[in-house]
């Protein structure tokens, strides 16, 4: 990877890691807390816990819609802005219903599309899946960081100071978004509006849809079997709760470990969809031998290694394979309406694995997770393989801050290139192109122009 993507994975992945930190900060200790609220119910404490799943799900697509058409750094800020006020309203809170706006609004923040849409924007498709991989892994870091630092920042500040450290870190995203990371200018277009025959052309195109299927089966997963593994360990296992974190971490090592070669092995053999197959199949056997080894330890940690495994790989491939199946002046919102399907997938593993547990048992739940991917792997099997587009980095020099958009329409239009990205802060512009089509002279002589 080149500085600019070397600084673009680092900075979203911050960016990203610290938000979802501290929405994932009270899972371990917020129950406890709430019963010294007013108008505290069981209901409503779950409420509270979930419904900034909901409120992401909702408000992704038109966020990475509207990323299409301001610009995705002003998104950014403006979703981390929201995020901030509803962190500063759940820490004010002495009622119940006051946190759940406060959760609602920090949902409301929704810019993971428009944060995977820059992501895609600033790297080349050789690199992209490694910069989503560790956009990806830190966000796995920070809910296995959130499980150890919540009950330690409980006891020292309390879950009101989890929520003001919350919009302190927010804050802090905001100054990375306007200092640290380049400004993508793509040629513009009337396509990148919100409106229902553009967003009715994403949910049509079944490339997309599968992937979309695919991360609402995969969040879902997760989030039904966390809320039965920490019981299994606690209950079956011996393990203090306060132990738990161990017993993930050493999971999470591992798995990435695993992920290194998977991906650079998946981009040296251009197999992209072998391996996203495999991938599901590993997690799928992870869900099922779970299922059965809960009587022994050793087999049950294993069985969390294959699934996450393939979920790290699952979940650092896609966002990089929506990027390229989806047009690039609707990008964001393909990224949204792919966010929002995984939130939805986490708001309802939730209440689907609290429906199992109390009807059936353990099982039920990976079971039924297990099912729940053997249909996605019969609906991703017929996924058709991305052009394999090439990139190709024109050096633009200095210009004009009128000139950029105009530049950036001017290379897209040329022959054989499907996408053009200026980052005019360096002087170059990243293109997208068929090396059947493409006429690398006409770029040269166009840039030459520029100087």
């Amino acid at each position: 990877m080149n500085p600019i993507e070397r600084r673009a994975a680092v900075s979203l992945a911050l960016i990203y890691a610290t938000r979802m930190l501290g929405l994932f900060m009270i899972l371990p200790v917020f129950a406890i807390y709430a019963e010294q609220l007013v108008h505290v119910t069981p209901f409503l404490v779950g409420l509270a816990i979930g419904i900034y799943g909901l409120t992401q799900a909702t408000f992704q697509i038109p966020f990475g819609a509207w990323s299409d058409r301001i610009g995705r750094k002003p998104v950014i800020i403006i979703g981390l802005l929201i995020f901030v006020l509803g962190s500063i309203v759940a820490a004010m809170a002495d009622s119940i219903y006051w946190v759940i706006v406060g959760r609602a609004l920090q949902g409301m923040g929704a810019i993971a599309s428009a944060i995977m849409a820059l992501a895609s924007d600033l790297t080349r498709d050789e690199h992209r899946t490694k910069v989503m991989a560790v956009i990806g892994a830190s966000i796995g870091a920070s809910f296995m960081l959130a499980l150890v630092l919540g009950p330690l920042l409980q006891a020292w500040v309390g879950v009101p100071g989890i929520f003001w450290i919350t919009a302190i870190l927010a804050m802090l995203g905001i100054l990375l978004v306007v200092f640290l990371i380049p400004t993508p200018v793509q040629a513009s277009s009337e396509l990148a509006t919100l409106d229902r025959t553009i967003l009715g052309s994403v949910l049509s195109d079944r490339q997309l849809v599968r992937l979309d299927m695919g991360v609402f089966i995969l969040h879902m997963a997760l989030t039904a079997i966390f809320v039965i593994v920490p019981i299994i360990l606690r209950d079956q296992y011996n393990l203090a709760a306060e132990t738990h974190w161990q017993v993930y971490l050493s999971i999470l090592l591992i798995s990435l470990v695993l992920l290194v070669p998977t991906i650079i092995f998946s981009e040296k053999l251009n197999k992209t969809k072998m391996f996203f197959i495999v991938a599901i199949l590993l997690s799928a056997a992870g869900l099922l031998i779970m299922s059965f080894s809960i009587s022994s330890f050793n087999i049950f940690f294993i069985a969390m290694v294959l699934f996450f495994w393939g979920f790290n790989f699952l979940e650092a491939s896609m966002p990089s394979l929506v990027s390229k199946l989806s047009n690039p002046l609707t990008k964001g919102m393909s990224m949204g309406v792919f966010s929002s399907s995984q939130f939805l997938g986490a708001f309802t593993g939730g209440l689907v694995a609290g429906l199992l547990l109390q009807n059936f048992d353990q099982n039920g739940v990976f079971l039924f997770a297990f099912v729940m991917f053997l249909i996605w792997f019969l609906v991703a099997s017929s996924m058709q393989t991305p052009v394999d587009f090439k990139s190709y980095t024109a050096q633009l020099g200095n210009m004009k801050d009128t000139q950029v958009e105009q530049v950036a329409a001017a290379l897209q239009a040329l022959p054989g290139v499907a996408e053009a990205t200026v980052i005019a802060e360096e002087g170059i512009a990243y293109l997208r192109v068929d090396k059947n089509t493409f006429e690398e002279d006409r770029v040269k002589a166009y840039c030459a122009q520029l100087n």
